[in-house]
Order: structure tokens, then C-alpha cells, then sequence
């Protein structure tokens, strides 16, 4: 390390310690210090002990000469030699993965100027690349490797936070007092929230999930409705993760404690409740568990609700759950059909909701109950009004199914065509599915109507 690099890290270094100190002196000193101090003292403590352990550093050292990292090199985000260097809008450099993952978290400005950018394409910067390459080179460094998956891309300030003493002091705190159950609890939503390299860490200690969700394991879950947001939205951060689907669809709790929060707690935590089921339920094996453990009542009761942050994460979990066979006739007996089509007509998540409708029709009870619920008229209606020509295709595919198992619906159908041509149209106007099953169904009807005829 080089003289200059040194004294930074030396004044870096004696500034945490004097931030210590004065925090330390803090606590022992007043009876009633708040405990932000005793956090914000344990993050201090954190960073000298990664100063002090760290190989990785701004600078690098070859038999007895160090080589300080130029400042042009560094991605301003991570600190570090950039790895990939492209540019943005704005004409500044960053690494690839880094400035990646800052768009990943739903940023849409420059890191450094704060300027609203007006795309997010990135262009390799080849001049910074290359002249990175000749500085490795001429100090005798092995250029390093861009990182392949973003997720592994860490900054310099958050290796702090996987040291494995530190997950390991939140996770103990949700066993302590409920202030520090709670405080614990927003720690471990932030950075599960943050930082996808904190989410891998669950995997990493086998029995993380029981102890994240053991605050809520009494049978009080919404006693403490800020504690149950922070836990339940940390699930949904962690289940983000594919690593860990499985690990948290397997804990015995974790499933039942999701379906206990659709029932209860804020709207925030009802909702992301049905958000990780959703995410969970992207393994095959765990759609079969969360059905099994009867989560599709209480979310089609959310979407019945009709709270608007709610309906869409209700819907979209229905809807994957749903891949499952045997889960059709699970949601098609807990009253999704009527659910369903009452939100279709008062035009909400029209969408979403024709999807699920489409997808259960391939259930003979699901296909009955449409035709005794009035399906026929509400499916019409959507093919003659909309202007999506994805919902015209799943209300005709739909139409296609209850026709060719109950022919009572058929004058229904034939009197909708006689007046405004609805299948007609589609027929020559719609998706080539669309056009296939129009032309079906009006098959059929021009079928029967030549038996009736000719009898």
C-alpha cells in the first residue's frame, strides 16, 4: 500500500474509532441511550473489524511495491477497478454489474449526477477497458473478471453486512425482547430488500427460516402489525431468491404463517403475503404444498375484497398456483368462478382474470359452473367491447369449451351472433387461435341449426 493510500486508510480508520468511541461512551454513560446507538455502535465495530480483515482494497501490492488503483479506473458505485466499464446517457462510467443492479432496484438516474436518464442502454466503454488492461499489465496485475451474475455484485460498504457474525446477531435478536424483534425485523427487510447476495445467506444457516419466523409462530401473527409487515415482507424478499424457494415452501411455519397473513394485518403485509406465494409457487412441487395447505380461500377472499394494492398480487398468485391440476379443482370449490366473472363485469383486472378463468375451464366442474353463472352473456359482452385482442382470445376459447359441453347455451350464443356478429368478426379478425375457436363454435351452431332444418 502506498503512503497516500495509507494515510486515507488511516484517517478512514481513526475516524470510525473516534465515532466508537463516542458512541461507546454514550451507552455507558446514560441509563436510558437510545438503542439506534447501540446499533449504529455495532456498525462501526463491524466496519474496523472489515478494514482490518479485508484482502480486498483499493490498492495492490506486488513483492515489496503497492499500486494504488487510479481514481478513473474505480466504479463510482462500488469503489473498485471496474471489471466491465460501459457508459450511460449521461456520458459517465460505472461497472456493469453495478450500474445493472441500481436499474435493478427500480432506479432510473445517474448514480453521480442524479439526472433522470433518457434510456437505460448501456455501451461498453472499450478506451476505459483497454486502458485498465495496459494498467494491469504494466503492474503485473491479473485483470479481473467480470461478474456474471448480478447478484454477486457487492460493494466494498455491504461486505460488511455478510460477515456471518451479522445475520447471525439479527437472527438471535428475534428471540429477545420485542424491540428488538421489531428492530431486527426492518434490518432484515432492508437488506433482504437491498442486497440479493444477504438473501444467499439464508441458505447458509439451516435454520434461518425457523428462527426469522419465530416471533410470529404463537398464533398471534397480527398482534404486533408492524413486526408481521417486516417479517412477512422479508419472506417475500427472500422467496425473490430461486435458492431459496424451496428452503422456505418445506419449513413447516412458513407456508401457514403466509396464508394467516392473507387473513390478517395491514393491506401491506396481506398483499405480500400473496406476493411470496406467488413467487414460491414457481416450483412445480411447491404449487402442489401451498395448495395442500389451503391458501387458495383466503386469497380468492382477498381478491373479493377488491383493495386495489391487494387484487393484483391475490390474482397473479391464483393464477400460478392454479398450473396445477389438481389445484383447479381446488379454487373452483372455494368459489373463484363467482368471484371471477362478478370482477370481470364491473370491469377489474379484466386481464388477469381471464387468464385464470381460461385456465380452469380445462376443469369439467369449473366449465359447469360458468354456464350455471351466466358466463355465456358476460364473455360475449367482453368479446364485442374490448379492445385486447388477448382477452377476445381467452373469452372465446372459454365460449369454445361450454359449447362443446353443454349445448343448452347454444341458442344463448346463436342470438348474440344473429344480432351483432360477434363471432363472425373474430372469426376473420382475431388471433389465429381466436379465429380457430369462432370458427369452431359457429361450425357447431351452423351444424345444428342444418339438423333442426332438415328434421
Amino acid at each position: 500500500m502506498t503512503k497516500t493510500d495509507g494515510g486515507a486508510m488511516a484517517a478512514r480508520a481513526m475516524e470510525l474509532k473516534k465515532e466508537l468511541w463516542r458512541l461507546v461512551k454514550e451507552i455507558v454513560d446514560e441509563d436510558d441511550y437510545m438503542v439506534e446507538t447501540a446499533d449504529q455502535a455495532i456498525t462501526t465495530l463491524c466496519s474496523l473489524k472489515y478494514m482490518k480483515q479485508s484482502n480486498n482494497t483499493l490498492s495492490f501490492k506486488l513483492d515489496d511495491h503497492a499500486f494504488t488503483v487510479p481514481q478513473e479506473f474505480r466504479c463510482p458505485i462500488s469503489k473498485e477497478l471496474m471489471k466491465d466499464p460501459v457508459v450511460l446517457a449521461t456520458g459517465q462510467t460505472y461497472d456493469r454489474a453495478f450500474i445493472q443492479r441500481w436499474f435493478n432496484e427500480g432506479n432510473r438516474t445517474c448514480p453521480q449526477t442524479q439526472q433522470v436518464l433518457s434510456h437505460l442502454d448501456l455501451t461498453p466503454n472499450q478506451l476505459v477497458k483497454e486502458m485498465i488492461s495496459q494498467w494491469c499489465k504494466e503492474h503485473g496485475v491479473e485483470l479481473p473478471k467480470p461478474v456474471d451474475n448480478i447478484d454477486e455484485a457487492v460493494t466494498a460498504a455491504e461486505r460488511v453486512y455478510l460477515q456471518p457474525g451479522y445475520i447471525n446477531s439479527l437472527l438471535e435478536k428475534l428471540s429477545q425482547s420485542l424491540s428488538d424483534q421489531k428492530e431486527a425485523a426492518k434490518e432484515l427487510r432492508k437488506l433482504t430488500k437491498k442486497m440479493p447476495s444477504f438473501r444467499a445467506l439464508f441458505g447458509e444457516h439451516p435454520d434461518a427460516i425457523p428462527q426469522l419466523l419465530n416471533p410470529l409462530s404463537s398464533g398471534s401473527a397480527d398482534t404486533h402489525p408492524d413486526l408481521q409487515e417486516d417479517l412477512i415482507t422479508t419472506v417475500l424478499n427472500l422467496s425473490i431468491y430461486d435458492n431459496n424457494k424451496r428452503l422456505v415452501a418445506e419449513d413447516p411455519v412458513a407456508i401457514p404463517l403466509l396464508i394467516e397473513s392473507l387473513k390478517s394485518g395491514t393491506i401491506q403485509t396481506r398483499s405480500n403475503a400473496a406476493a411470496a406465494l406467488f413467487t414460491l409457487s414457481a416450483l412445480d412441487p411447491n404449487k402442489l404444498i401451498i395448495g395442500k395447505s389451503g391458501a387458495l380461500k383466503p386469497l380468492i377472499d382477498l381478491l373479493d375484497e377488491g383493495h386495489p394494492l391487494a387484487m393484483k398480487d391475490a390474482a397473479t398468485a391464483i393464477f400460478n398456483i392454479c398450473f396445477a391440476h389438481e389445484n383447479k379443482g381446488r379454487a373452483v370449490n372455494e368459489g373463484a368462478v363467482n368471484v371471477i366473472l362478478k370482477k370481470i363485469t364491473d370491469h377489474v383486472l379484466v386481464d388477469e382474470l381471464l387468464a385464470i378463468l381460461a385456465m380452469l375451464s380445462s376443469h369439467q366442474n369449473a366449465v359447469d359452473e360458468m354456464g350455471e353463472l351466466g358466463a355465456v352473456s358476460c364473455l360475449l359482452n367482453v368479446i364485442r367491447e374490448s379492445t385486447c385482442e388477448h382477452n377476445k382470445e381467452n373469452c372465446v376459447a372459454i365460449l369454445f369449451t361450454i359449447c362443446m359441453n353443454d349445448r343448452t347455451k347454444w341458442k344463448e350464443i346463436r342470438q348474440e351472433e344473429n344480432a351483432n356478429g360477434t363471432l363472425s368478426r373474430l372469426a376473420q379478425s382475431g388471433t389465429l387461435r381466436a379465429k380457430r375457436k369462432a370458427s369452431g363454435i359457429l361450425e357447431r351452431l351452423n351444424k345444428a341449426a342444418s339438423l333442426t332444418h332438415t328434421a
